[in-house]
């Protein structure tokens, strides 16, 4: 089987969550057909910044707190998120991609809404440390 992307106009980077893969902090997907559908037409390419930056799946949840991504246990795993955003961005610019449909609320992937930090459902301004790599380099971001 050979692999190539198909000519678009528009090529994504999407939440490999969104597109079924069991990548989510506790080992399960958030598939949405439409993600997936691009991911089946070539039109997308998935990725988890967080298995990129090599925390394991599952893993303890994670959240944003005064600037550190820490999970659940208090651990501070920011410099895992921060490598693997780094490595997903590779990836956008070895495509040319030019939007991105990312999982909401998610410290990686999240847009304009992330959790308190507090782990306790409660939600603020702000973006996932991915999400906002890409705003930063003018990549047109949205949620699921």
């Amino acid at each position: 089987m050979r692999f190539h992307l198909m000519e678009v106009t528009t090529l994504y980077i999407v939440s490999g969550c969104l597109a079924g893969l069991r990548c989510r902090y506790d080992g399960k997907d958030s598939a949405d057909e439409r993600v997936i559908n691009l991911v089946r037409e070539g039109r997308a390419v998935p990725v988890c910044p967080e298995q990129f930056g090599g925390l394991p799946t599952p893993r303890p949840s994670c959240e944003i707190v005064d600037g550190r991504v820490l999970n659940a246990d208090g651990m501070d795993v920011s410099d895992n998120f921060l490598r693997g955003a780094e490595e997903a961005f590779k990836l956008v610019e070895m495509l040319g991609a030019e939007k991105a449909i990312l999982k909401s609320r998610s410290p990686s992937c999240g847009i304009s809404k992330i959790y308190d930090g507090t782990f306790s459902g409660n939600l603020v301004d702000g973006d996932g440390v991915f999400a906002a790599m890409l705003k930063k380099a003018g990549i047109e971001v949205e949620n699921e």
